[in-house]
Order: structure tokens, then C-alpha cells, then sequence
């Protein structure tokens, strides 16, 4: 199983709230979406960041695999770029970590001058995004709902990074 298919949870969310968002006139009422795009995306990235990095493992050796999936099961939405990069790439070796630095520079400034967004800066945000609603009940007041599915669509490019990342 490709780690791509995680995605479809959070593609199906997003593909049947699209369908309903934009008929909704309070403003109020559609902000709140952003929360649950950013729900199902972050835990969607989660699952899929685990499996890369089980899946690499278990490549390598079986029992490394065994210890990697036990590892990972306690991370709990710990996927921040910064903790990816120094909790989890690193235990692996700088060579993986060299990579994935070189594929996300790369990544965002051709995604940039495509697109005009900026892959990392979205991951990041929808990861705030889904804390703040899962764990405070706010509200986000500046991200429309359109911006939740575009950094969670740009936020797929960050863990496409970290999976040809994690190659032999």
C-alpha cells in the first residue's frame, strides 16, 4: 500500500464539504470548517508519515521494522516539521535528514513559483489550525475554508517529501 492511500479520508472529507461549504452564508458557520479540514488532514499526515517511516524500516530489517512500528505508535500528532526532522529523521542518519532538507527547499521553491504558496508555512498552519480547534475550541478568525483545502492539498507535498526521503 502506497502511503498516498491515507489520504483518501481526508480527500473524501474535503471533496463532500466542498460540495456544501460554499452555500453556506454565515461566515461564522464555514470558518468553522477549517477546523475539520485541518482535522482530517493533520490525521491523515500522521498516518501517512508513519507508514513511511515503517515501511522504510521494515525494508531494511524485520525487527527494525517491528521497533519502528511500536515507536511510531505513540506520536500522536507530533508531526511538526521540526520534530520530523530532529525526533524522527534523524535517529535514522544525517544522510536521510541531508535529503530531506535538499527535497523541501527544492520543493517549496518550485511549488512557490507555481503556485504562489509556500508548502511548509501551510503544513505548519493547518497544523495550528487543527491544536487550536481540537484542543482550545477556537475558532480560526483569518483562514478561510478555501485556504484549509489548498495548505492541506500543499501540505501533501511536504510528506511526498519525506517519503523520497526515506529510500534506500
Amino acid at each position: 500500500m502506497p502511503y498516498t492511500d491515507h489520504f483518501q479520508h481526508a480527500d473524501d472529507v474535503v471533496a463532500h464539504l466542498n460540495g456544501i461549504v460554499p452555500k453556506i452564508l454565515d461566515p461564522l458557520l464555514q470558518t468553522k470548517y477549517v477546523g475539520f479540514v485541518s482535522i482530517a488532514a493533520v490525521t491523515v499526515f500522521e498516518l501517512a508519515i508513519k507508514y513511511i517511516f515503517i515501511d522504510f524500516s521494515s525494508r531494511k530489517n524485520k525487527v527494525f521494522g517491528i521497533f519502528t512500528k511500536n515507536y511510531f505508535n505513540r506520536i500522536n500528532g507530533k508531526i511538526k516539521i521540526q520534530i520530523i526532522k530532529e525526533d524522527y529523521i534523524k535517529k535514522f542518519c544525517d544522510k536521510y535528514l541531508q535529503r530531506f532538507n535538499k527535497k523541501i527547499d527544492n520543493a517549496t521553491k518550485n511549488y512557490l513559483s507555481i503556485n504562489r504558496r509556500d508548502i511548509v508555512n501551510s503544513y505548519q498552519n493547518l497544523i495550528q489550525w487543527r491544536n487550536n480547534f481540537a484542543h482550545e475550541g477556537n475558532i480560526n478568525a483569518t483562514a478561510t475554508y478555501n485556504e484549509a483545502v489548498l495548505a492541506y492539498q500543499d501540505g501533501k507535498e511536504v510528506v511526498r517529501c519525506l517519503a523520497e526521503s526515506m529510500t534506500r
